[in-house]
């Protein structure tokens, strides 16, 4: 059986994340939202929203402009990281889920420094990375087709999608429709080969994931 894990990244969206959490709440489907620290901010009843409801709030940096593995400078990646926290306060879930972004989702040695790989490990977060990538902000009216390929294409998923104004969420109604009428199962659980870090503790393999910048 396939297994979809969805997660939403970019967040939260005045405009979009509303409808995302009608849309999963009509499917009684569970997700995560990985949030930005610069939205959080002023959005923060959005996030109480969607935690009431169930789905689990994730760190996603707090202004999401530099990848932490291109961060030099000393400080500016574990600032990212811990500003943000700060803001999620008692959303957080107990593993403390972290997503590191890299640009166009690769999973290349972008997504994390030695500081940032030093401060998730020292305070107990969770990384969760991803699998699939439909690209959804590009293609915001042809992201559906891609995703279920990619999903349909390997046991369990981790698909990566976006909360934000592009239009492509108009979509995600006919993404869970089209998924569960071809079988598909939504789990809001993460597989161990998407989780490098768990509670802190290094549990998968993570060089490929690391600049030896900072």
């Amino acid at each position: 059986m396939t297994t979809i894990t969805l997660t939403f990244d970019n967040g939260p969206d005045p405009d979009v994340t509303p409808s995302v959490l009608s849309t999963l709440r009509r499917h009684a489907v569970k997700a995560t939202f990985f949030v930005l620290g610069d939205k959080l901010r002023d959005r923060r009843g959005l996030c109480e929203q969607a935690h009431a409801e169930g789905h689990w709030i994730g760190n996603h940096t707090y202004n999401h402009i530099v990848p932490l593995g291109l961060a030099a400078e000393r400080g500016i990646a574990a600032a990212e990281i811990a500003r943000t926290e700060a803001l999620i306060g008692d959303l957080a879930h107990e593993r403390k889920f972290f997503r590191p972004f890299g640009g166009g989702g690769l999973l290349d040695n972008r997504l994390l420094n030695r500081e940032a790989f030093e401060h998730l490990t020292t305070n107990g977060y969770t990384c969760v990375l991803w699998n699939a990538i439909p690209e959804d902000w590009a293609h915001p009216t042809g992201w559906v087709e891609r995703a279920l390929a990619q999903c349909f294409a390997q046991e369990h998923t981790v698909l990566v999608l976006h909360d934000l104004p592009t239009g492509a969420m108009q979509r995600l109604d006919g993404f869970i429709e089209a998924a569960k009428a071809r079988g598909a199962a939504f789990s809001q659980d993460f597989p161990a080969s998407c989780v490098p870090i768990e509670r802190g503790k290094r549990v998968g393999p993570v060089e490929n994931y690391l600049s030896e910048a900072a």
